[in-house]
């Protein structure tokens, strides 16, 4: 079958030293990140100073506005950080603790980033309550819902769990949300450049991400999204310089806020993160996120058929509607297994209480699949057989 998404590969030089299956975690870095790099460079090596007014102050505005459309969001609402740790912190710093609304519902198996963030808002008054998970690996809505009410001032919400790749009804969490006053933020750092996102039409209030992923745009390039009609409503606790609305006349005192994204902003911006993210960027958004999709459903599946077939325990939904971009199988042995996996170059990764990760891209081959599995019977064969001696 013909796959027209393949005429990507030469621009990911990894993908010809090895199978890489681990895009959920570091996605391969493009060739025309290099390029990106030596923009930075060349700007720092010729402009020096010059080249802030050149670029480099407004580089948080251009990479975000090249990430809106995957977000489905305007341009000016998408404020680039350091990581999703820093946009939590941004964000949680807009709110009040001392008044009724003092509840931040999490859910129990979101990254730990988010649960740590949020604990340390305990000693400003925050109440954090976490929506607990019947079997470990999902959250039903009714683990959500009856935590949400008019005592919660904000709901994290991740669209995509990072350890099975469920997807929330992201949509019936912000509908309670909303209904009684709340706010929500979604976690959308598993989901983004894999499934496609139109936050607007969700009407999520805020967003977090990063680009280490499926937006193959490596580390240091996180991002926050603020819902336009309320962001000149907040005033970040967690700022600095670069958020100021004269950032240039240097004035001391009170904070005067930005208006858009910069007013989100903290301190100097992250230029050679930012500007090399931007080579991933492009690249998704001439794919296309839709077809990103069609095809990790179809490659998923085939992981998914083959896991089922061996009686491997997938942590996976097997429904497409409520699968993200990997396939997480729990076997025996799973962490040696996994470290098996690697020593032979098909690269994967492992989490604690899930099992094995596995997740094809958009430059993966089915070939490359399949190699990945054949690699896999072997190996858990060999331990089998290890262990009955």
């Amino acid at each position: 079958m013909s796959d027209p998404l393949l005429r990507w590969r030469p621009e990911f030089p990894i993908l010809g030293t090895c199978t890489y299956l681990v895009s959920h975690s570091l996605g391969a870095m493009p060739r025309s990140a290099r390029t990106q790099a030596a923009r930075f460079l060349d700007a720092w090596e010729t402009r020096g100073v010059r080249a802030w007014s050149e670029g480099w102050w407004h580089i948080s505005r251009e990479t975000g506005d090249l990430l809106a459309p995957v977000l489905g969001v305007p341009a000016g609402s998408v404020t680039m950080v350091q990581n999703v740790s820093v946009a939590q912190s941004v964000l949680v710093s807009s709110l009040d603790f001392t008044a009724a609304r003092r509840r931040i519902v999490v859910p129990q198996l979101d990254f730990p980033t988010n649960h740590y963030v949020f604990e340390g808002w305990r000693r400003h008054g925050a109440e954090v309550v976490y929506a607990e998970s019947p079997d470990g690996v999902t959250h039903p809505l009714e683990t959500w819902l009856p935590l949400i009410d008019e005592r919660t001032a904000l709901v994290c919400c991740s669209l995509v769990l990072f350890r099975n790749s469920s997807i929330t009804d992201a949509a019936a969490v912000i509908a309670r949300a909303h209904a009684v006053g709340a706010r929500v933020v979604l976690d959308v750092y598993q989901a983004t450049g894999t499934l496609p996102l139109d936050l607007t039409a969700l009407g999520v209030d805020f967003a977090v991400g990063g680009s280490v992923k499926w937006l193959c745009g490596g580390p240091g390039a996180g991002y926050l999204y603020v819902r336009p009609d309320i962001a000149g409503t907040l005033q970040p606790a967690a700022t600095g310089w670069a958020a100021h609305a004269r950032p240039f006349a240097f004035e001391t005192g009170p904070m005067v806020y930005a208006d858009g994204e910069e007013r989100f902003a903290s301190g100097t911006p992250n230029v050679s993160a930012w500007t090399i993210a931007q080579a991933g960027y492009r690249i998704v958004n001439e794919i296309g996120v839709p077809a990103i999709r069609a095809k990790s459903l179809r490659q998923t599946r085939r992981i998914l058929d083959h896991a089922l077939d061996r009686g491997w325990r997938v942590r996976t939904p097997v429904d497409d509607a409520r699968r993200g971009g990997t396939v997480t199988i729990d076997v025996p042995d799973s962490t040696r297994l996994a470290e098996a996996l690697i020593a032979r170059d098909v690269i994967i990764d492992h989490r604690p209480g899930a099992g094995i990760r596995m997740a094809p891209h958009f430059y993966t081959t089915d070939d490359e699949i399949d190699h990945a599995l054949a690699v896999m019977d072997e190996l858990t064969e060999q331990f089998t057989i290890q262990k009955s001696r």
